[in-house]
């Protein structure tokens, strides 16, 4: 029977002959890693931005408790207001008098729209291309 051998881009954990976890690093990861990072923070960023033109706006702290809310390269984008999860989940529809796209569900409608665009810029940043 194989040895268990658990791979991913940043390196290996081999079970060695001896029964011992052997954990070996992969020395060109380092050189992608700083384009994964730059990658993930372009995504937070246009998630955010993207995100604006759809979130319900009274006094805009909505949008701004995004801002506040998300570490950008973290790959956590969070709204923190107290109300932000009612808005989101409200059974209203979308449109109102600041904006015909403004209202709940933002993160999911602004996803259909602009998916591909976030998706081609973050490929591009890491060194993998176009879509």
């Amino acid at each position: 029977m194989t040895p268990p051998k658990i791979i991913t881009p940043r390196g290996a954990i081999i079970q060695t002959k001896g029964g011992r976890a052997k954990l070996e690093w992969n020395t060109t990861f380092q050189r992608w890693q700083g384009n994964f990072s730059a990658a993930q923070r372009f995504v937070d960023s246009e998630v955010l931005r993207l995100s604006e033109p759809y979130i319900p706006l009274l006094t805009s702290m909505l949008i701004k408790s995004g801002i506040l809310g998300t570490n950008i390269g973290s790959g956590v984008v969070e709204w923190i207001a107290p109300y932000a999860k009612a808005q989101y989940f409200s059974k209203r529809k979308p449109g109102s008098q600041t904006g015909p796209l403004r209202g709940p569900q933002w993160f999911e409608r602004m996803k259909r729209v602009h998916r591909n665009r976030i998706v081609a810029g973050a490929r591009r940043i890491a060194g993998r291309g176009g879509v």
